[in-house]
């Protein structure tokens, strides 16, 4: 649809709604995005609000990504890194009646795919990721600031489930018994985890932090990746949050919207292809302790899911949209399920590991 912006927000960045159009696109749930199509260029750009309920600190987002687009730009200039453009005035972000905006080139000939469906793309997305990590294996991590502190610690999930738990009331409490009873009872998850932590071996890396399909740019033609997208949420993190993302989000060939859980099963496939697009890149640089918990990484990643949809069911949805009462639940139980084919196959999957590595 077409739509008119702000004038001021066109003008930062020297345009007005008489030289451009633009469109809203993508399916996102965080920030608005909209297609720039100057009528005197053969150029398009992507305009995005920056929604500040999520990401609190939006300077720490633009910190963060000029800091890793130098460095990028002076070691490995032929990487294509999605930085923003500057406005006018040389800001790395346009602030705009209280409201944060920046813009970024639109890659041509790229697609971004909702739903995965075959093996070749879950291993070029994995590989785009992995190549991302690897590129900055030597960046100074320490130089960047957490978007969404606490964003995938496992420690914090916990204690945000427990004091829901604590508060919530008898009947939601009554409605979600099994899903509470799993999370428990599978909270060596987390006690496994937090056995590695103090590792020297298991260093924090600069993580993308949300490697779902749709965040990979693939050529329209070819499907082999190009780069990868949505850099808000790049910052300090631990190597199993976006290996194990990738596990969540690409093996089952459904999203954890789906009700009917005989429908959640591990495609091994793509395990492989994940795994091995993932691996390509970044074996040589992994440690000894990365390379045991490789399939750890999804465990850890699907039960924060499921915890995090289960805490919010028992807040009353206060954080995920929901589109029907208990939508959040069936999403605990859904990943829950998840988690419990990752641990059925755990044999076949730990021998694709050891015969990649």
């Amino acid at each position: 649809m077409e739509l008119i912006l702000a004038p001021e927000i066109l003008k930062t960045y020297g345009y007005t709604k008489e030289n451009v159009s633009v469109k809203q696109i993508g399916s996102g749930l965080i920030n608005r995005t909209y297609l720039l199509s100057p009528l005197s260029e053969d150029k398009q750009y992507i305009l995005q609000h920056i929604n500040t309920s999520v990401f609190k600190s939006p300077e720490a987002i633009a910190n963060n990504l000029k800091a890793i687009a130098d460095y990028l730009t002076k070691n490995y200039p032929d990487y294509i890194f999605i930085k923003p453009i500057l406005t006018i005035n040389g800001e790395e972000m346009a602030y705009i009646n209280g409201e944060y905006w920046r813009m970024l080139p639109f890659v041509k000939d790229a697609i971004s795919l909702e739903v995965i469906s075959n093996p070749k793309q879950a291993y070029e997305a994995a590989k785009q990721f992995g190549k991302l990590s690897r590129l900055l294996n030597q960046f100074n991590v320490d130089a960047l600031e957490p978007t969404i502190p606490g964003f995938h610690n496992l420690s914090l999930r916990y204690e945000q489930f427990v004091l829901a738990l604590n508060q919530t009331s008898k009947q939601l409490k009554g409605l979600a018994k099994h899903e509470i009873d799993f999370a428990i009872d599978h909270k060596y998850v987390l006690d496994y985890y937090n056995s590695f932590i103090h590792r020297n071996d298991f260093p924090d890396r600069v993580m993308h932090h949300d490697t779902k399909i749709s965040n990979v740019l693939l050529d329209k033609n070819t499907f082999e990746g190009i780069c990868v997208i949505d850099l808000d949420t790049i910052m300090p993190g631990k190597f199993i949050s976006d290996l194990g993302d990738m596990m969540r989000t690409y093996l089952c060939a459904f999203s954890e919207n789906e009700t009917d859980l005989s429908k959640i099963r591990i495609r091994v496939p793509y395990f492989e292809s994940t795994v091995k697009g993932y691996l390509s890149e970044m074996k040589n640089n992994l440690t000894a302790t990365e390379k045991e918990l490789i399939l750890f990484s999804g465990k850890y990643m699907i039960y924060m899911q499921a915890i995090r949809f289960l805490t919010d069911f028992l807040n009353g949805d206060v954080y995920y949209p929901i589109n029907y009462p208990n939508q959040n639940l069936d999403r605990a139980k859904n990943q829950f399920k998840l988690l419990h084919e990752l641990f059925v196959n755990e044999k076949e999957l730990q021998e694709i590991i050891d015969e990649c590595l």
